[in-house]
């Protein structure tokens, strides 16, 4: 009976003692894990009522750096991120608010140019210390901004003739360079993967048809009757709209034939030319000038706006 009544009297006694015990382990778990994210969590300025945290500037910071190849300062990286938040308030005051599917829809818009999937641009992000949603919230800044300053200032934003020919150093009243307008078919002859007898075999068909194919309603008839083959509809595009070695490729080939087939990840790809024309569009000398210019104009405006904007705002600095 005795050693069961000592169990019994000390009992509460453990159980009070492992208690504490357990309560300062927490203590010191809880301390240790949220005490940097508090930190970190510091607000630094209050812009319009919303706040900039050091989290922020830390991760704004990373994700300049990743981009740019430069390390900003600290002051660099909290003007941008102030810049932004001014930037999205002035846009939804006059309609222009870019919901999360958007921004989605611009973060997988970049990951394709890039080649790369949305969640592969996501892990890039992340193994270099930057959360897709500080790239995500930069994309909405400028998105929303972009659309702003070409809706509001669309009038002065234009680009005269006699500027782009200016520009390009062009008589306003004299000669110019031809810009042509092309009516295309792109084909396809599919080949199965990792078949390269295959590829040799239906570049060698491409060839044959190439030879003996004379128009373009030629080509589609017999491209539509072809197994494993495609012919798509029509595709305009003028010169300026043409990278320098399609445009090249494309005025070397007769009206009614076909390019040289290229091997892709498709099979094996050719053009047909169904029509080429003089056009007055944009040559692309003048295509480059006009969007320089468009481009300077638009970087003027935007300067401008931006730094009436920062007049007028309420920004509020809490710690250095």
């Amino acid at each position: 009976m005795k050693p069961d009544s000592k169990v019994t009297m000390n009992a509460p006694l453990l159980s009070v003692f492992v208690s504490r015990i357990a309560l300062a382990f927490a203590a010191f778990i809880i301390l240790a894990v949220t005490a940097p994210s508090v930190q970190a969590q510091g607000i630094v300025v209050m812009v319009n009522g919303e706040p900039i945290t050091t989290y922020d500037i830390e991760q704004r910071t990373k994700l300049i750096t990743l981009t740019t190849r430069k390390a900003p300062t600290r002051q660099q990286a909290l003007q941008e991120l102030i810049d932004d938040r001014l930037k999205i308030k002035e846009a939804k005051k006059f309609g222009v608010d870019l919901s999360a599917s958007d921004v989605d829809s611009a973060f997988a818009g970049m990951a394709q140019r890039m080649r790369i999937s949305s969640d592969q641009l996501a892990q890039v992000l992340q193994a270099q210390g930057v959360r897709p949603d500080t790239m995500k919230f930069r994309l909405k800044a400028d998105t929303a901004w972009g659309a702003l300053v070409r809706g509001r200032f669309k009038q002065s934003l234009l680009v005269g003739e006699r500027d782009v020919q200016a520009a390009v150093g062009e008589n306003p009243s004299g000669e110019r360079t031809e810009s042509y307008e092309y009516h295309m078919r792109p084909i396809v002859l599919f080949v199965p993967r990792g078949s390269s007898g295959a590829v040799e075999q239906r570049k060698k068909e491409a060839e044959a048809l190439r030879e003996r194919i004379q128009s373009c309603e030629e080509a589609t008839r017999v491209f539509k009757s072809l197994r494993q083959a495609s012919i798509r509809d029509t595709i305009v595009k003028t010169s300026a709209d043409l990278p320098p070695n399609l445009r090249e490729l494309l005025d070397k080939t007769p009206v009614g034939r076909m390019t040289a087939p290229e091997v892709t990840r498709q099979g094996i790809e050719m053009v047909a030319l169904c029509n080429r024309q003089v056009t007055t569009a944009d040559t692309p000398a003048k295509r480059a000038a006009r969007d320089k210019l468009f481009a300077q104009k638009y970087e003027a405006k935007s300067k401008s706006y931006l730094e009436d904007l920062r007049k007028r705002a309420m920004i509020e600095y809490k710690q250095k």
